[in-house]
């Protein structure tokens, strides 16, 4: 009976030692697999925000350059500093800013095709100067080589029968031309018909059919 009491005992012993070893293993918080695993889903997640800061940057990135772009487009084109009372207190939209930079813009193009026209007209003018100053050189010089070629040859009624027929053509195409009805008017007409009938071709044409007339009365 005593040795039977011993082992039943120790049997006993080693029991609760098997108990408190299995206890023991399951208790540990955590194994290699599973350090493994945690890391894994922690780099995961972080990627993922890594990710998604880069395109909340790129996106921050966009909008302000966007709006710079408005901002410098309301600075360059004047018409966008020119708000109405009605909307004075308030920030232009984008629409509007759009489409006032597209007027200013069709505008420019007006201004640069109208200033090209008067570039060709002034182009023109200075070629007729050009002409008329070759001529008056050419008629000195023949003067000054010959000083007194047609000297006294022609009368003072001559010269006034050239003077009455070319003042006679030009008052023609400055009654027909020119009203007078007011002083607005005859300004306005006045410019008008020294741009038209006054070019140095058109007078020279004058006063040649004038000397081919008076010639034609004189002999």
């Amino acid at each position: 009976p005593a040795l039977f009491m011993e082992n039943a005992r120790k049997s006993s012993i080693v029991s609760r030692a098997n108990s408190i070893g299995s206890t023991s293993a399951s208790s540990v918080p955590n194994t290699d697999d599973e350090d493994s695993d945690s890391h894994q889903e922690s780099f995961k997640e972080s990627y993922k925000d890594q990710r998604r800061r880069a395109h909340t940057q790129a996106e921050q990135k966009r909008r302000d350059a966007i709006k710079k772009g408005y901002n410098d487009l309301q600075a360059i084109v004047p018409t966008c500093e020119q708000q109405d009372f009605s909307i004075s207190s308030q920030k232009l939209s984008k629409a509007i800013v759009l489409q006032k930079t597209i007027d200013y813009i069709q505008f420019l193009h007006k201004e640069k095709k109208k200033q090209e026209e008067e570039v060709s007209t002034l182009r023109k003018d200075v070629m007729a100067l050009k002409i008329m100053k070759v001529n008056y050189e050419q008629i000195v010089k023949a003067h000054q080589d010959n000083p007194n070629e047609g000297k006294n040859q022609i009368s003072d009624e001559v010269k006034f029968n050239v003077f009455q027929g070319i003042m006679d053509s030009l008052f023609q195409s400055f009654n027909a031309s020119v009203s007078v009805t007011s002083f607005q008017e005859l300004s306005a007409c006045v410019f008008s018909w020294i741009e038209e009938h006054c070019k140095p071709q058109t007078l020279r044409d004058v006063v040649i059919g004038v000397l081919h007339k008076v010639k034609s009365q004189l002999y």
